[in-house]
């Protein structure tokens, strides 16, 4: 999957055609180039709908056609040098031209002259919307957007950091394998929030963050703080944009559990279907929660912004407040690192994923967060 983020210097590089955001500007533009002509040809507004569904209705199959087409082929193109694509898609545009109108023939003739404009129009537009996202993604790769980018990526609450802190200084005398344990977590935390991370990642990747990052708030807030992970559906080979979890579990940490001296439960349900990653954030909602709800939306704002810089309008992040709590849910299209990745993971990746590595403590004893479903199972007080 190739990120809509253009990262490698202003090497000219062709859309990608199978993106839901690529597709729709497609639209947009023929229709409104459509609708220019027939501005352009009728000078009485009472006839200028008329003469835009004349023109809509040649443009319209030709335009399906060629978007059928592309995105086909959308693979093999990107593979190809950016000179020889953009001649391919062109080419491409001008033989679904000749095609229809031989189609159209057989059953309306037509003079040579309609096909000779049809495909110079065609030319003319696909050399246009080339150019277009050639800028747009040249525009999407300066310094100042992948600036951008990466503060988003970095934000964290410095409350956390010291929070952490004085949760691993409290153990240090007490339990000083758990506080090695807890250092190494932070440690990993820390490692990710400070590297570059404009590249998508495995989400297996993403939910072992999650839980060290969940492990050490239960440090602070011990049988307060309750996880339920149901991940027997999650694709781990899917590539998602680093720590675009991680950042809404401590929202519900903070907005959920925090407020409440009462226990409550934060639910991670991650699963695939119909080619798209689910993921379904839920945690306690406390309508008095007071400045604990005002910063809510920030996070959110980062996550949704950053799925749009990598995927466009194929991604989404929705939040709302239920009868239960509150509701997060992100939706990702699956992608894998492969080339030629199947639509389905294999079960096996996912139950591989759901272990995250074992860890060595100071008494050299291995350790390992269990991943089977754990419901309202909370960390004793440290």
């Amino acid at each position: 999957m190739q990120s809509i983020i253009r990262q490698n210097g202003p090497r000219s590089v062709l859309p990608d055609f199978r993106n839901l955001g690529t597709i729709l500007r497609i639209l947009v533009a023929v229709n409104a180039g459509a609708l220019l002509y027939a501005l352009a040809r009728e000078v009485s507004p009472a006839k200028w709908f008329g003469e835009w569904m004349a023109a809509t209705a040649v443009v319209e199959p030709n335009l399906f056609l060629v978007l059928a087409v592309l995105w086909l082929a959308a693979r093999p193109l990107l593979r190809l040098p950016y000179a020889t694509g953009a001649a391919a898609v062109v080419a491409l545009t001008l033989v679904c031209g000749i095609v229809l109108f031989v189609v159209r023939s057989m059953f309306e003739p037509a003079a040579p002259a309609a096909l000779v404009a049809g495909m110079v129009w065609g030319a003319v537009a696909a050399s246009l919307l080339l150019a277009y996202f050639n800028l747009r993604a040249r525009a999407l790769s300066p310094a100042i957007v992948e600036a951008r980018l990466q503060a988003l990526q970095a934000r964290i609450r410095p409350h956390f950091l010291f929070n952490s802190i004085n949760a691993v200084l409290s153990l240090v005398r007490s339990e000083p394998a758990r506080a090695e344990v807890a250092l190494q977590d932070m440690a990993d935390l820390f490692r990710v929030l400070m590297r570059d991370n404009r590249e998508l990642a495995p989400l297996a990747d993403e939910l072992t963050l999650c839980r060290q990052y969940l492990e050490l708030e239960q440090l602070r807030l011990g049988d307060r703080l309750a996880v339920d992970w149901n991940l027997k559906s999650m694709p781990a080979d899917a590539l998602v944009p680093p720590l675009v979890l991680q950042p809404l579990l401590e929202n519900a940490v903070y907005h959920g559990i925090e407020p409440s001296s009462q226990p409550g439960v934060i639910s991670i349900n991650v699963f695939l279907t119909r080619g798209e990653v689910h993921a379904i954030l839920k945690n306690p909602y406390r309508a008095e929660g007071g400045r604990h709800h005002s910063g809510n939306k920030m996070a959110l704002a980062n996550v949704r912004e950053r799925l749009a810089l990598h995927f466009d309008a194929e991604a989404s992040l929705e939040s709302r407040v239920t009868k239960d709590g509150y509701e997060v849910h992100i939706r990702i299209p699956y992608r894998t690192a492969g080339p030629d990745a199947v639509d389905e993971p294999r079960r096996a990746t996912s139950q591989a994923a759901a272990q995250p590595p074992a860890r060595r403590t100071s008494s050299g004893a291995s350790r390992r967060v269990h991943a089977a479903p754990v419901t309202a199972l909370p960390v004793p007080h440290a």
